[in-house]
């Protein structure tokens, strides 16, 4: 399986593909889309480039799954709404392509690579050099989206392990349950 693991950021958003076979994994790629060389006040164009970054992205290396970070609310709500319509952007990339995604937050990300959900970016970044055997730490922003990828590989099997065991179903909760049509 091939995971493309999103670190969603207006200004620079960062994507790791791993494979996954087994317990083993191995790293295929990873970097960053920037929208820094666009004018803060270009929303649209910004938000845009973010979008055809993870369609090339999609198109290149082939993933049979996709890992995007939730967003949390920051102190200043202006920030977290152009950090939100980033995300929409890359999910809806994704979607476009056909990609099932799944999502994390940071918190257990950071649990799943680091053994703890307050690593620092250093920790993170050592972990993520450690598990797939690279020779430098990758960029905060790449590890981030390795340690999205990394985190999904891990809970797949866990997913996997619990399909054979019992047969899952769907929640109805979150489902349009009717309602008025006026």
């Amino acid at each position: 399986m091939r995971v493309l693991g999103i670190d969603p950021g207006l200004q620079t958003t960062g994507f790791g593909v791993v494979d996954v076979d087994g317990y083993a994994l191995r790293y295929v790629a990873s970097g960053t889309i920037s929208t820094r060389h666009l004018a803060t006040t270009a929303l649209p164009a910004r938000l845009k480039v973010l979008f055809d970054g993870i369609g090339e992205l999609s198109q290149r290396y082939q993933p049979d799954a996709a890992s995007v970070e939730i967003v949390f609310v920051n102190v200043n709500p202006q920030s977290t709404l152009l950090l939100g319509q980033a995300r929409g952007a890359c999910l809806t990339a994704l979607v476009t392509h056909g990609l099932p995604v799944a999502e994390y937050t940071a918190t257990q990300m950071k649990q799943a690579v680091a053994g703890h959900g307050r690593a620092a970016k250093a920790q993170v970044q050592e972990m993520v050099r450690r598990l797939l055997e690279l020779p430098g730490l990758p960029g905060s922003d790449a590890a981030d989206a390795l340690g999205l990828a990394i985190t999904h590989a891990q809970v797949g099997r866990v997913r996997a392990r619990l399909g054979e065991a019992t047969t899952l179903q769907p929640r109805a909760s979150g489902l349009y349950k009717g309602g008025r049509s006026r």
